[in-house]
């Protein structure tokens, strides 16, 4: 992990990396604007991803292109040239049978459905590509990934070992957005009403 800000850390940890079999931890700042931040302000589990290229252009920017991979839980965070930590790694619990599961996966697309057809900012090509996923865990981390939630909401999936628990609580904040979404589309609604009233008053007015 390295300072999210400072880039001579960010590139000496990538450097480190390279060397190795190109794995990186990543894991988020409690506060993003922290440009220093101590290993009491970094949450506690991340992911432990690959990365797959590494490109540096001429400007100094660097981009990198990684795949996560597993959870992990860092059990001992060491600051100095770059962060780096002691992890353990986290396996998806399965508590569900494999028909509770191909219920709660049914259950889960058909609401996530429903909250693209409200939310236009999501693309419905996502669905297609839900479908073909088998593992539910993973089913729930890739739904998350695609709704508009906060950092702390993101985090709390990502901290959900269980997976019928990581389901049901993806499900529940599916369930309050589309309450939100719902709520707003009524509020929109009742503006445009009413402006176009003012409008055909304006008209009537005029003439």
């Amino acid at each position: 992990y390295s300072r999210q800000n400072d880039v001579i850390a960010s590139q000496s940890a990538l450097d480190e990396i390279m060397k190795g079999e190109k794995q990186i931890l990543l894991a988020t700042q409690k506060n993003s604007v922290d440009d220093d931040p101590s290993a009491d302000a970094i949450y506690p589990v991340g992911v432990l991803a690959t990365v797959l290229q590494l490109l540096k252009l001429p400007d100094g920017t660097v981009k990198v292109l990684v795949e996560g991979g597993v959870r992990a839980n860092l059990t001992e965070t060491r600051a100095g040239e770059f962060f780096s930590a002691d992890i353990t790694l986290v396996e998806d619990k399965l508590d569900v049978t494999s028909r509770e599961a191909d219920v709660l996966k049914r259950s889960l697309i058909s609401q996530f459905e429903n909250y693209v057809k409200l939310n236009r900012k999501v693309p419905p090509e996502i669905l297609t590509s839900l479908a073909g996923i088998d593992q539910p865990g993973r089913l729930a981390d890739t739904v998350a990934a695609h709704m508009a939630l906060k950092l702390e909401q993101k985090q709390k999936v990502l901290e959900i070992e269980t997976v019928r628990e990581r389901l049901e609580h993806v499900m529940t904040l599916i369930e309050t957005e589309i309450d939100m979404l719902q709520i707003e589309k009524r509020i929109r609604g009742r503006v445009k009403q009413q402006m176009e009233k003012s409008q055909r008053e304006y008209y009537l007015n005029e003439q």
